[in-house]
């Protein structure tokens, strides 16, 4: 009598396939979680600039209209990879765009009489598309 131990080819063919699925399955649910934390560093990011921009104005009576980072507006710079770039500032609003290398997706805010940016439509909150 022959004691034969281990696992015959088509038992391992079984195996990978199976891993091959789950993998297909999971690959994609692991793009959509990064492209979803890029959104929310951009989000932050553009809350955090809101709040210095606030603290600016009461200092200065003027929004800040320079390059971001700035050690004049904040000590802290964007997150890794983020992008922020101020538009139609003036002493009576702002408007910025943040942009991340991960996507192709932008994330928007005004404040005050700046002209909406798409895709945000209300004074003051964050948007994405």
């Amino acid at each position: 009598m022959l004691n034969r131990n281990g696992f015959t080819l088509i038992e391992l063919l079984i195996v990978v396939v199976i891993i091959g699925i789950l993998a297909a399955i999971a690959i994609p649910k692991f793009s959509n979680t990064k492209e979803t934390a890029y959104l929310a560093a951009m989000q932050g990011d553009l809350r955090n600039l809101a709040v210095a921009q606030e603290a600016y104005y009461y200092d200065k009576a003027t929004y800040y209209a320079g390059e971001i980072p700035s050690a004049t507006l904040t000590q802290h710079g964007p997150s890794t990879g983020v992008t922020l770039t101020l538009q139609d500032v003036s002493a009576m609003g702002w408007a910025a765009t943040a942009t991340h290398v991960g996507t192709t997706k932008k994330c928007t805010i005004f404040i005050g009489a700046a002209p909406p940016l798409p895709p945000a439509v209300v004074d003051g909150e964050t948007a994405c598309n």
